[in-house]
């Protein structure tokens, strides 16, 4: 490794043993980045200052210029008034806004360490990742810092934006010259981005500053491929590093525009498409589905990007979304760990159903429990390596995701002759039924074929006489009847009989994480009591 530019050590001496590691590759020239690279001053300093850089729907939009001149003033304010040193963890939570990004980018410029959190995590959540982290510095939008306050994380010291008290970040005096930036090793740690796991304790992901820009320079510049003038917007807040990547880095990297919403639901999204012109949205497959039903009353002719991750994206969903708009939604998996997506496809390489090939400057195979490569067409463990890795803050579960040298996602896949990877379940939502394998996702794809479901998730339950059995939870559209058998009718039509669902569970909402991730978890401990349960009564299914 470099030598560090922290003072403070704490990322850098909690770093997994370098044994742990995955092996790193950086087979395009464009990776090879110098020993010396602040991220954020590469991605504010080779802009157009006089371009806009980010819009939002009230407010004036802002240029490079004056994004660069804030970060400077919000630098300039963590090191002298906050007392903040490279290295220091500084936590930054709020909404989605050109401050919390300018924030962001401060705390990176000044060689210390974000940790950014969503705005809807608890203060039990926020007291685990500050003591996991050891965060002693905290910038809050004034709107999310009653649940932050309330966590009582000892030696926190906590600065608003965003209102108008006099000891507003925002507002106080700083030098209106530039600042510069700390002299950051490129594998200094820049981030530290907690997962949004749907079960167990978070795990903190450590990137360095090059990790930032090696996202930017494999699946945006070589899947997406933005132009300096398309207009970004989505979902994913920035605390979670899909929204992270595809509404800052990757926009900014090219030179483009973000439109960042507090809201983002799909109604708001689809509005926004329009009175905006944006030109490349980021949102998961669920938001796909629900804006399908509102295109109509939108204009989406300014979109020429549509981006999908965060959990599988069914076919048929990608189907009807480009019967109606003439789009190809381009799918892709990520990880936290891996900080963005590296397995995708565009264009005319899209195969519906597949998640794609790795994004260049990305290995990727399907492997055995063992560790050993398995023939196309048979499933096993997704593994991945590249310019990015999994380095876990003081976890012992890096040796679970660190393998030999490759990143072992928990997902199963299917790699086929042409070297298409297909998304069978996470490994740990193989459903096994009286001796059958049956992939969870496979049964919510045919659920979601049939047009009143609106979502499905499907689990297994525990059952003494199979194993498992398999249970659906679905959402249907407003005003369609919970007619149990026509649903069942219809999977049967669709699925070999053994996969049909014996219990189908009907629900308003489907639980997930603020993230959007679903949480097959509470599913699995469902009793049912407060939805409408059908049992199959079939004794011959399997």
């Amino acid at each position: 490794m470099n030598v560090s530019a922290h003072v403070d050590t704490f990322a850098r001496d909690h770093l997994p043993p370098p044994a742990e590691w995955p092996e790193l590759r950086f087979d395009l020239p464009e990776l090879r980045y110098p020993d010396r690279l602040n991220c954020a001053a590469e991605l504010l300093d080779h802009a157009d200052p006089g371009r806009p850089v980010f819009h939002t729907p009230a407010g004036p939009s802002w240029t490079y210029g004056e994004l660069r001149a804030r970060v400077d003033r919000i630098a300039h304010v963590l090191t002298r008034d906050m007392g903040v040193v490279p290295g220091n963890r500084v936590l930054l939570r709020g909404p989605t806004t050109p401050w919390l990004a300018a924030c962001w980018l401060a705390v990176l410029k000044a060689g210390a360490v974000a940790v950014t959190v969503l705005a809807q995590q608890r203060p039990h959540e926020l007291s685990t990742i500050c003591a996991i982290a050891e965060v002693r510095h905290a910038l809050c939008d004034i709107r999310s810092v009653d649940d932050l306050a309330k966590a009582e994380i000892p030696g926190l010291r906590i600065t608003t934006y965003g209102g108008d008290a006099p000891d507003d970040l925002l507002c106080r005096p700083a030098p209106d010259t530039p600042y510069e930036a700390v002299d950051t090793a490129a594998d200094d740690v820049a981030l530290i981005a907690f997962t949004s796991g749907t079960t167990g304790r978070p795990k903190g992901c450590m990137h360095f500053h090059r990790d930032v820009l090696a996202i930017a320079d494999t699946f945006s510049a070589h899947v997406l491929r933005p132009r300096a003038d398309d207009v970004f917007a989505g979902s994913p807040p920035l605390g979670f590093t899909f929204g992270l990547g595809g509404l800052v880095v990757f926009p900014m990297r090219a030179g483009a525009s973000s439109l960042l919403l507090e809201q983002a639901h799909p109604k708001q999204l689809l509005a926004a498409v329009a009175e905006h012109r944006v030109s490349v949205v980021f949102t998961a497959p669920t938001a796909y589905r629900a804006m399908l039903d509102e295109l109509d009353a939108h204009d989406v002719a300014p979109l020429r990007r549509c981006v999908s991750a965060g959990e599988n994206l069914p076919a048929a969903t990608w189907q009807a979304w480009y019967e109606r708009t003439g789009l190809r939604i381009i799918n892709g998996i990520g990880a936290t760990e891996l900080l963005h997506i590296f397995i995708s496809a565009a264009d005319e390489q899209i195969r519906p159903g597949t998640t794609g090939i790795p994004v260049p400057g990305w290995q990727a195979r399907v492997q055995d429990a063992h560790g050993d490569p398995l023939p196309d067409g048979e499933p096993g463990l997704l593994a991945v390596r590249g310019p990015v890795g999994c380095r876990y803050l003081s976890d012992p579960r890096q040796r679970v995701y660190v393998r030999g040298g490759w990143n072992v996602t928990g997902d199963t896949y299917v790699r086929d002759g042409d070297g298409y990877f297909r998304y069978v379940a996470r490994a740990d939502d193989m459903i096994i039924s009286a001796g059958y394998n049956i992939a969870g996702p496979e049964v919510e794809d045919a659920l979601l074929r049939h047009p009143d479901v609106v979502e499905a998730a499907v689990v297994g339950r525990p059952d003494e006489a199979r194993g498992q059995v398999v249970v659906a939870y679905t959402v249907l559209k407003e005003g369609a009847g919970r007619d149990v058998e026509a649903l069942r009718a219809f999977v049967k039509s669709e699925l070999a009989p053994y996969k049909c669902p014996r219990e189908i569970v009907f629900l308003d909402a489907l639980p997930r994480t603020a993230t959007g991730k679903l949480q097959r978890f509470r599913l699995r401990d469902e009793t049912g009591a407060e939805a409408t349960v059908e049992r199959d009564t079939e004794g011959d299914q399997h």
